[in-house]
C-alpha cells in the first residue's frame, strides 16, 4: 500500500474510531474509574473508596438476590432458545413454500425491539383481559388463572418466557443454517442402515450440529447476561426484586437510588462475568473448528 492509500485510509477510519472511542471506550473506562468511588451522579465532588464499592457487594442481599436471578436467567437461556431452536429447526428444515411461509412466521419476532416484545407479553399477561387468562377461564380453568407478573413466583419466569419468544427464533435460524451445511448423504446413509427418525437426529444431526450449538448457546448466554429492555418494560424487577437480574440492579442502583458508584462495581462484575463467557465461547469455538477440519 502507497502512503496516500495509507493516508485515505486513516481519513475514513477517523470518524467511526472516535465515535467508538467516545460512546464505547470512554465511558467503559469511566465505569471503571467510578467503580472506585462514592459519586452519586450528579456532585462534582466525590470520595475515592478504593475496592470498598466491590466489598459491599458481598453483604449486599440484592445483589446476592440479582446473582441468583441472572444463574436462573442463564440456564433457561441455555435450555429454552437452544431446545426449542432445534426443534422448529428440525420440523421447518423441509423445502416448499409452505416451509418458507412458517419460517417466516417462526422469525418475525427477531425483527422486534425487545421493548416491544415486553409490550406485547405484558398484553398477554394482563391478568383481567390478557390471553393467557382468557383462555384459562375459557376452558374451565379459571382458578388457574394468575397476575403473573404481580406474583413474586411468577414475575422472573413469565419475563424469561417473553425474552425466550424472541432467542428461540435467533437460534432456530442458526440452526437452518447449520443443517443445510449437513451432506444429505449422511443421514440418508443412517436411514438405509435402519436407523429410525430419532436416532438420526441424536447419533447424526445433532453431532454434526456442534458448530451452530457453540454459536447459539454462546448467543444466548451473552443476551441473557445483558438483558435490560424487556425486563424493564415488564416488570423494573419487582415485584419485591424477584426479577432482578444484574443489569436491572445495576440500573436501579445507578439512576433510581443515585449510587454511581456502586452501579458502576457493578457494572464491572457484569462485564467480566460476559467478557469471560466470550472467552470461553472463542476457545470452545476454535476447538469445533479443529475437530471438524
Amino acid at each position: 500500500m502507497t502512503r496516500t492509500t495509507y493516508r485515505w485510509a486513516a481519513l475514513f477510519l477517523a470518524l467511526p474510531l472516535a465515535v467508538y472511542i467516545a460512546f464505547v471506550v470512554f465511558p467503559l473506562l469511566s465505569s471503571f474509574y467510578y467503580s472506585l468511588t462514592d459519586w452519586n451522579g450528579f456532585d462534582v465532588n466525590y470520595n475515592f473508596v478504593g475496592l470498598a464499592n466491590f466489598e459491599k457487594m458481598f453483604s449486599d442481599r440484592l445483589f446476592s438476590n440479582a446473582i441468583g436471578n441472572t444463574l436462573i436467567w442463564t440456564v433457561a437461556a441455555i435450555i429454552v432458545p437452544t431446545g426449542g431452536g432445534l426443534a422448529l429447526a428440525l420440523v421447518l428444515h423441509e423445502r416448499g413454500i409452505f416451509a418458507n411461509i412458517y419460517k417466516s412466521m417462526f422469525y418475525l419476532p427477531i425483527a422486534l425491539a425487545l421493548a416491544v416484545i415486553g409490550q406485547i407479553w405484558l398484553w398477554i399477561y394482563q391478568p383481567n383481559w390478557g390471553l393467557i387468562n382468557a383462555t384459562l377461564r375459557n376452558i374451565g380453568l379459571e382458578n388457574l388463572a394468575q397476575a403473573w407478573l404481580a406474583k413474586p413466583q411468577f414475575a422472573l419466569l413469565a419475563v424469561i418466557l417473553a425474552w425466550s419468544w424472541q432467542q428461540t427464533a435467533l437460534s432456530m435460524v442458526i440452526f437452518l443454517a447449520g443443517l443445510t451445511a449437513i451432506p444429505q448423504e449422511l443421514i440418508e446413509a443412517a436411514h438405509i442402515d435402519g436407523a429410525n427418525y430419532f436416532q438420526r437426529v441424536r447419533r447424526v444431526i445433532v453431532p454434526l450440529l456442534a458448530p451452530a450449538s457453540v454459536v447459539v448457546i454462546a448467543l444466548a448466554v451473552i443476551n441473557s447476561l445483558k438483558s435490560f429492555d424487556v425486563l424493564y418494560v415488564m416488570t423494573r424487577g419487582g415485584p419485591f426484586h424477584s426479577s432482578d437480574n444484574l443489569a436491572m440492579f445495576m440500573y436501579n442502583e445507578s439512576f433510581q437510588k443515585y449510587n454511581m458508584g456502586y452501579g458502576s462495581a457493578i457494572a464491572v462484575v457484569l462485564f467480566l462475568i460476559t467478557l469471560a463467557v466470550i472467552a470461553v465461547y472463542f476457545r470452545q469455538s476454535a476447538q469445533v473448528e479443529r475437530l471438524y477440519d
